[in-house]
């Protein structure tokens, strides 16, 4: 939100709004049914761009002789690119408004996603996959950053947990599509089916990052579909939320924050467990039993099913008991269980599908639980930058876990060993999530 919108909303709540609770709550869904649908759209594809490489090892890595170790660096040095431009991207949105970085960012992935087409080297794919962790870094933390313009703390587990179903909607809806596209189109002019995946999954990036220029407002006063009241109830109530947060004015405030560093290490315990499942599900599954890419495909929309109903099941029940806490660290250990059970049960197809459900449940769940903790206590230019550093030092987990699974499983020719590190690592998040002091969170 830009200087000026921030003193427009200032001056709007100095006139006390006038909404009863039946009137508020018609506001709020007014609001959501107008953004989250198209947000999460615009994540849906942001998050498939990012793990479809997940699908195309499996042909990509036989057709260019890549190793597992080359494979696992490539998926993961997306972060490096991730982390070195995400505060600086996340400032910019603040500074100028969603609506024109937002597109910025689309618009750049999804060119760069389809150019993976003209991979050949190991050397390249590690320089595409930087360049696409830069294209991207700041629309994740952007997004949140943005729904807190709109949402009071009160309202936004909920909201975020349902905005993040589209991580695993992206599995139930892009599994299907990687498999179904990679099986059909290969050999089709002279393109192996990976290629034809890459290119036929940038589009709708592109596409919707037009399409954010014309839909997205950058905050409650720019939106030309509320009514003057209904703008006054929103920023009376965002506004309100806003005391008692920190207000930090510096990016060394920011960083000096002790609890901003341990928000980015629940954080990353978290992205650990979320990419090593995501970025290996097609291969894990694989490993269960399953023949076929298109199989493969269909049977990765079952763990990511689950995950969807677990998402909104835990953000419902987050907000309505205001606890954040135990709502963050059982789906953790619950992912933990998940990941280790699939492990034993190698070769079982069902019950390796089933404990990869719960995995799936409890990993990806915990994500946008975590976003209710930092976002309680951080406000401002403050919430910006912080949510942007835990954001960005959280998903260099996003290298070590897919570089670590690759390296170990050419060291051992097994995933066993890595899946117990995750499991290992969500246990350690879900007890320092317990160690936060409840009053910091439960809002």
């Amino acid at each position: 939100m830009s200087n000026s919108a921030m003193q427009a909303a200032v001056d709007a709540v100095d006139v006390l709004p006038t909404a009863s609770a039946d009137d508020e709550i018609s506001i709020y869904r007014k609001v959501t049914w107008r953004l989250l649908p198209f947000l999460m759209l615009c994540y849906v594809v942001a998050y498939l761009d990012r793990v479809n490489v997940g699908f195309a090892k499996l042909q990509m890595l036989s057709d260019l002789q890549f190793s597992e170790t080359v494979y696992g660096l490539g998926a993961g040095i997306f972060f490096f690119g991730y982390f070195l431009f995400e505060v600086p991207s996340n400032i910019i949105l603040h500074r100028v408004g969603a609506r024109v970085w937002i597109a910025r960012i689309m618009i750049t992935w999804g060119l760069i996603s389809g150019a993976f087409t003209f991979v050949r080297t190991p050397e390249m794919f590690y320089f595409m996959r930087f360049l696409l962790g830069a294209a991207e870094a700041g629309f994740f933390p952007g997004i949140i950053l943005y729904l807190t313009y709109w949402y009071p703390a009160e309202r936004r587990a909920r909201i975020i947990a349902t905005f993040m179903t589209a991580i695993p909607l992206s599995g139930v809806v892009g599994g299907p599509l990687s498999g179904w596209i990679m099986e059909s189109f290969a050999g089709t002019n002279g393109l192996s089916g990976w290629q034809w995946m890459f290119v036929i999954e940038a589009v709708p990036a592109i596409l919707l990052g037009v399409a954010v220029l014309l839909y997205l407002d950058n905050g409650i006063r720019s939106a030309k579909w509320l009514s003057e009241n209904e703008k006054r109830v929103l920023e009376h109530n965002v506004s309100r939320d806003a005391h008692g947060k920190a207000q930090h004015h510096s990016l060394r405030a920011v960083f000096a924050d002790r609890r901003v560093w341990l928000m980015a290490f629940i954080y990353f315990c978290c992205v650990m467990g979320q990419y090593g499942l995501t970025f290996w599900m097609p291969s894990l599954i694989k490993a269960a039993g399953v023949k076929g890419v298109l199989n493969v495909g269909l049977f990765t929309a079952i763990p990511f099913s689950t995950a969807v109903v677990a998402m909104i099941l835990f953000g419902r029940s987050s907000d309505k008991h205001r606890e954040r806490r135990w709502h963050l660290a059982i789906p953790m250990l619950l992912g933990a269980v998940g990941l280790v059970g699939s492990t034993l049960a190698s070769g079982q197809t069902n019950v390796a599908i089933a404990f990869l459900s719960l995995a799936a449940a409890g990993v990806i769940t915990s994500a946008p639980l975590f976003w209710s903790l930092p976002t309680a206590f951080l406000g401002g230019v403050g919430a910006a930058a912080g949510i942007a550093a835990i954001n960005s030092v959280g998903n260099l987990s996003g290298f070590a876990s897919p570089f670590l699974i690759g390296w170990l499983k050419d060291l051992t020719q097994s995933t066993d060993i890595g899946m117990y590190v995750l499991a290992g690592v969500l246990v350690a998040g879900a007890i320092t999530v317990l160690n936060v002091p409840a009053r910091l969170v439960n809002r």
